[in-house]
């Protein structure tokens, strides 16, 4: 199961980024297009999109951590988390991740980054501070099956992507009509038309495609992250109270970018969370829970 997941995993991944190329370089040549640059404006868009993806790609870890203001844990403050990590490593076969810590009171957690080679798994103060070693061990489990099932190049990059598309689209939207004027809107012709037309509906609609996106990839994977965190601690218990401790607790992360939010263990926007329909990021933690009590 969890293999065919990797695989899955990975092709959804690439045809994710293919994807986005796509969208990236129409968005960009209607961006080219309000500026008047002619033939130029394909050779453009297909430079910047390429561009963007590959610097996306292997920066996605630092781009995510920069925006949700993650700093690097200090070895000698957070030795249990390093300690947990370790053990944990052993128990996965997997290689250690970079650990980093958001100082905020909100319990929460979340991995990132392309490979398990060059994964990070961040923790907030908040989390730190109101769960007890074996809580934190079953977070940090949970954390590290995102990792072993390639779960983190999936958000990764839908992260990275969809925040840049959101930001080029709302930028476009609000400037680009001042482009051009009545002169070069009376001589266009047809071709252009049509492509003013589809640009236009692209850019309104690129944002719902990536919310969507971010939808379909989230749900599903929380619940085998769970199931595959209870094979690495052999004991569901922990990771169990840390789901119940999260469930109690109504504060919301004070900085957030709506583009990571489907990362985290647990939906960090407080009105996303009451959510329980198909437009939520995250499976209730009810049934996160009661899925963890029937394992037997």
């Amino acid at each position: 199961m969890i293999l065919k997941a990797v695989r899955n995993n990975k092709i959804e991944s690439y045809a994710i980024i293919l994807g986005f190329l796509f969208i990236v370089t129409l968005v960009v040549y209607f961006v080219c297009y309000f500026m008047n640059l002619g033939i130029y404006s394909i050779i453009i868009a297909l430079a910047f999109s390429s561009i963007s993806c590959i610097i996306s790609y292997y920066n996605c870890d630092k781009m995510v951590l920069a925006m949700n203001g993650a700093r690097p844990a200090n070895e000698e403050q957070d030795r249990l988390l390093s300690s947990i990590l370790d053990g944990l490593c052993i128990a996965s076969g997997l290689p250690k991740p970079k650990l980093y810590i958001i100082d905020d009171p909100s319990p929460n957690a979340f991995a990132t980054g392309r490979n398990p080679q060059n994964a990070v798994i961040c923790f907030t103060t908040g989390i730190i501070e109101k769960m007890d070693k074996y809580e934190l061990e079953g977070v940090m489990a949970h954390e590290l099956s995102h990792i072993k099932n390639y779960d983190i190049l999936l958000s990764t990059v839908i992260s990275v992507f969809a925040g840049f598309i959101v930001m080029v689209a709302d930028f476009v939207l609000r400037f680009g009509f001042l482009g051009r004027d009545s002169d070069d809107d009376r001589e266009s012709n047809k071709l252009d038309i049509i492509i003013f037309i589809i640009g236009l509906i692209f850019l309104i609609l690129s944002p719902i495609i990536t919310k969507l996106i971010q939808l379909a990839v989230s749900r599903n994977r929380e619940y085998l992250a769970d199931a595959t965190a209870v094979e690495f601690t052999r004991n569901p218990n922990g990771l169990i109270s840390a789901l119940k401790k999260l469930q109690a607790d109504e504060s919301q992360m004070r900085y957030v970018s709506n583009a990571t939010a489907h990362m985290y263990i647990n939906e960090p926007i407080k009105k996303q969370r009451e959510k329980t329909d198909i437009f939520s990021t995250h499976p209730p933690l009810s049934e996160r829970i009661a899925r963890l009590e029937n394992i037997n």
